[in-house]
Formats: structure tokens, C-alpha cells, sequence
């Protein structure tokens, strides 16, 4: 599938090309320069990917560090938090520098996720504000719910004759609906989808520091549909969501939806809500013939300013984990581990210990507070008990 995108794009933008400037490492200074440190390491980020008992993969995860200019940086973190950040201190390199983590959950197939995972992070870089009217046209001519789109974070650049550089949330926004404007060339991408989290961490310290050990990171959350991610404190291992799962039934999600488009949600046998009847997710990427019917791939974007000692991780799940374990208890199991990796494994083995049997993903970020939560661990009881309950029973088949 990525190679057809490719071929795709030498056909209809021979003119648009991009050198990919993204890692799989983050630099990081030293007296000499710089050193390179590797984001694979399961002391840097922990990752842990199960099919369960499927037959397929639909699961996929992706990191990378991004160069993106420092001004569009500035000028984000001046709008969320109010903070002239200034790049000039730090260096070119350091100041363009953030990193990339990605978690997407297929569905109905894996081409959507796979094509998440091959390409998002190199897409996410390479937007750039001139794609925005050819895009936005495209967008138009899906019709339905989106005739009366205006273009949320896009919408300053639409008609093409705007200088201003784009913030975390439009580069987001842009580079969401690029996804499904390329995918529109493959017809797998018709029926088959996937929802997607991802979070971009900036140092905003100077001199730099990488993420795990910055002072001052500046956090931006663009999410559609159920993965989920968490933010874990130091102070009792409290827990900071920086998503909410968009079902239709949700709160948020139900008011645009019948806003927009009346009422087409159906309960089936089971008590599990579908919009018209098919998708549980109003918001991803892929699913195309459902656009029109208003399910958008228009992320919805946090952001929140971190002090680094005070938060010891972010955790990145996807529902084969969320559906079987909660937030808390998510953070909790996390909490004590050696390293990020130890920390995913302890998140995975858990929940498919209580009869998880779907793909499942954890991704475990460390920060600054990373091993310094203080304060009882609040679900060990809880998980105790559940661990009891499954014992024995046909929820155990995994065991």
C-alpha cells in the first residue's frame, strides 16, 4: 500500500517533494556536539504489541523524532500556554527537535493501520500550509456532513493567501485529512479504518534536553476514536487523561453528530452503540465510504505544559487494554517497573491475564518524575480481587 502512495503521489503532485528529516533516535547535547540516543532502547521508550487470540494484527505503533520549524514551535507554544519560547539558545537542530510517538488501532483490516504506521510520521513532517486549498476542495466534494465543514484548524489558510506560519493543531488537522485524501486512491480504504493517537513532546529547556529528562516540555494530544492516552504524576500516581473515546453515544460526539447529520445510532443485541449501524468510532482515519455520513478524520487536539519532575510517564494504549483495564489501574501497573519496557510488558501481561484476547498495545514514555511516584498503589486490591475472579473461569482461556 505504501508503495502505491508513492507512485500516487509521482503521478499527481510530480512537483512536491520532501527529504525526510526524521529519526529513530533523539539527539541529545554534549560538550562534544551532540550524541545520538537510540528510541528503540526499552529504557528510552517501551513498547509491547500482542495479537491475542486473532487471526490478524490490527495494531500498529510508530516513533520517530520530527524537524519542525522552530517558529511554527514558538508560535504554539505562545498560543497554548502563553510562553515566548525562544529557540535561538538552543541551536537549530536541538530547537526543530521533537518527538513523535503514534498508536493506531485498525479495523475491518490492517492496511489503514499498517499505512499509519509506514507513513504518518514522515506526513506529519512534510504537510506544509500551500496543500491546504487543493485539500480543502477535496474535503468539500465528499459532501454530506462535510458541505457545512469549515475547516477547523485549517481554516486560516483555505484560500491560500495567508503568510502566517501553522501552529501543532493545524499541522495536526492537516496532516490527518492528507491521510484520508491519499487513501482515497486505494479502495481497501473504503471499508477498512483505524483510530489514532498521537503525541508530540517539545523540550522547551535551554539548553536542550531530551524529553525523558527536560524541565519544561511543551505536550500536544491529536486524537481520533478509542486509543487512549495517559499522563501519570509523581503525586500519588494520579491520572491526566489526554483523551476521550469518541463513540457516538459519547457527549462531545453525539452533539456534533446530530447537529449535523440527525440521528442515525443503533444499539445492536449486544448494547454496543453503532453509527448507521457499522462503526463504533465517529472519528478515524479510513472508513471512507462513511465520511460522507460524518465520520471525520478532524482530530481532536490537547495540549498541556509539563513540568518534567512532576509527571513520571505517558502511557499510549490501545482497547484491546482500555476496554479491559482502567485508567488507574493502567498507571498503576506501570508505576514500579525498571524500565519503560518492563513498565508495557506488566500493562499487557495484566490484562490478558484477566482474559484480554484482542490486539493490544502499550506504549510507555518516561519523563523527568520517572520512578519517583510517591503515595500508595491505589488499584493493587482492586487488581487482587480481579485477579481471583479469573481464576478458573473462561475468561482465563489465555492462561
Amino acid at each position: 500500500m505504501a508503495y502505491r502512495y508513492l507512485k500516487f503521489l509521482d503521478q499527481v503532485l510530480p512537483n512536491y517533494r520532501h527529504v525526510a528529516k526524521y529519526h529513530d533516535y533523539a539527539r541529545v547535547a554534549s560538550k562534544g556536539g551532540s550524541i545520538r540516543v537510540p528510541l528503540a532502547s526499552p529504557k528510552v521508550i517501551g513498547v509491547v504489541n500482542s495479537r491475542g487470540n486473532r487471526s490478524h494484527q490490527e495494531d500498529f505503533y510508530g516513533f520517530a523524532t520530527l524537524s519542525l520549524n522552530p517558529e511554527e514551535l514558538r508560535l504554539s507554544v505562545k498560543r497554548a500556554h502563553g510562553i515566548d519560547w525562544n529557540p535561538d539558545p538552543v541551536g537549530e537542530v536541538l530547537a526543530r527537535q521533537v518527538l513523535f510517538v503514534g498508536i493506531y488501532d485498525g479495523h475491518g483490516g490492517s492496511a489503514v493501520a499498517q499505512y499509519l504506521r509506514q507513513e504518518l510520521h514522515g506526513l506529519f513532517e512534510s504537510v506544509d500550509k500551500a496543500l491546504i486549498p487543493e485539500l480543502f476542495e477535496w474535503i468539500k466534494e465528499i459532501g454530506g456532513y462535510f458541505k457545512r465543514f469549515k475547516g477547523g484548524a485549517i481554516t486560516p489558510w483555505i484560500e491560500g493567501n495567508n503568510d502566517e506560519e501553522m501552529t501543532l493543531e493545524a499541522r495536526a488537522t492537516l496532516a490527518f485529512f492528507e491521510v484520508d485524501k491519499n487513501l482515497s486512491a486505494d479502495n481497501s480504504a473504503q471499508s477498512c479504518g483505524a483510530t489514532a493517537s498521537v503525541a508530540i513532546l517539545q523540550s522547551l529547556d535551554a539548553p536542550a534536553t531530551p524529553f525523558f529528562s527536560a524541565d519544561k516540555l511543551a505536550l500536544t494530544v491529536a486524537h481520533c476514536g478509542d486509543t487512549r492516552v495517559l499522563l501519570c504524576s509523581v503525586n500519588n500516581g494520579q491520572v491526566f487523561p489526554m483523551t476521550e473515546t469518541h463513540h457516538a453515544d459519547a457527549h462531545v460526539e453525539s452533539i456534533r453528530l446530530r447537529r449535523m447529520m440527525g440521528s442515525s445510532l443503533i444499539t445492536d443485541s449486544f448494547g454496543e452503540s453503532r453509527w448507521m449501524g457499522a462503526l463504533a468510532n465517529t472519528r478515524c482515519l479510513g472508513d471512507l465510504r462513511y465520511k460522507r455520513f460524518g465520520v471525520t478524520p478532524e482530530p481532536e487536539v490537547r495540549k498541556k505544559l509539563l513540568e518534567g519532575k512532576n509527571w513520571a510517564f505517558i502511557v499510549l494504549v490501545s482497547d484491546g487494554i482500555s476496554s479491559i483495564l482502567s485508567d488507574a489501574e493502567i498507571v498503576d501497573l506501570a508505576r514500579g517497573a525498571s524500565d519503560p519496557k518492563s513498565a508495557a510488558d506488566r500493562i499487557l501481561a495484566f490484562s490478558e491475564e484477566l482474559g484480554g484476547d484482542d490486539n493490544a498495545t502499550a506504549i510507555v514514555v518516561p519523563l523527568a518524575g520517572w520512578g519517583k511516584v510517591v503515595g500508595p498503589d491505589r488499584t493493587k486490591d482492586l487488581r487482587e480481587y480481579r485477579r481471583r475472579q479469573a481464576v478458573g473461569s473462561e475468561r482465563q482461556r489465555r492462561m
